[in-house]
């Protein structure tokens, strides 16, 4: 049977604490968690405003909104497709994140809403987000009920003696903005598990390009084509 060692991160002290006592705390760096990050007016906006567009059917159990460019991820094609920007409502929530050094300069490119019901049984499994398109932030608005964002690594962490998977949990309060960066964004896998899904859940994910997308970049004319889209702020769910 697979050893998991259980941990929650502690925002202030950056650690991750052990939740047996013999369990020794490990920083835990790459996470940025910004409470509060929008009002009960806002979030109440925000869910209207997504309400009155089409949700589609998504993976387990959820259903989604793209505002983004159409990707292969497999093939490494990328394409305007129907993206017409991010939504207007979101262009004075970017200017806001720019308040906070973590995420100096950051441009997001697409933005993905996802709702959870449990109903559903809307989860989604570890994984590790793309970093051939994707750039090194990944900032999600969390709304409508507290979740807990799940770390994981299979291989554990032998320097601190733990072998086995080693899962550190990460409280997110309603209306918080979570930032995965470093070795939370490229190494530890995350998900959201069933059992963390009372009540409906609605995030907003914001990604950024990636260096080939960029200026001095192979691929920078289509990345500055693709800002100049998503930055209008003009968009509609694709």
């Amino acid at each position: 049977m697979q050893i998991v060692h259980h941990f929650l991160y502690d925002p202030q002290s950056r650690l991750a604490v052990g939740k047996d006592a013999q369990a020794a705390s490990f920083p835990f760096s790459g996470v940025f968690l910004w409470e509060n990050f929008i009002s009960e007016e806002e979030e109440k906006e925000l869910i209207c405003a997504m309400d009155q567009d089409v949700w589609k059917e998504s993976q387990s159990g959820r259903r989604k909104q793209d505002f983004g460019p159409k990707v292969n991820f497999k093939k490494k094609k990328v394409r305007v497709g129907g993206f017409s920007g991010l939504p207007a409502l979101s262009h004075k929530l970017v200017l806001r994140m720019y308040q906070e050094s973590t995420l100096a300069g950051f441009q997001p490119v697409e933005q993905c809403n996802l709702d959870y019901h449990p109903e559903r049984g809307a989860a989604i499994d570890p994984h590790l987000d793309d970093s051939w398109l994707w750039g090194e932030r990944l900032v999600t608005i969390n709304m409508l009920s507290d979740t807990t964002l799940t770390m994981s690594l299979e291989l554990g962490l032998p320097e601190l003696g733990l072998t086995g998977e080693v899962h550190v949990a990460v409280h997110l309060p309603r209306r918080c903005l979570v930032v995965l960066y470093a070795e939370a964004r490229h190494i530890w896998k995350h998900a959201i598990h069933r059992k963390d899904i009372h009540i409906r859940r609605v995030c907003s994910t914001y990604r950024e390009l990636s260096a080939e997308f960029l200026p001095g970049g192979q691929q920078a004319d289509l990345g500055a084509q693709l800002l100049n889209i998503a930055l209008n702020f003009q968009g509609s769910p694709v």
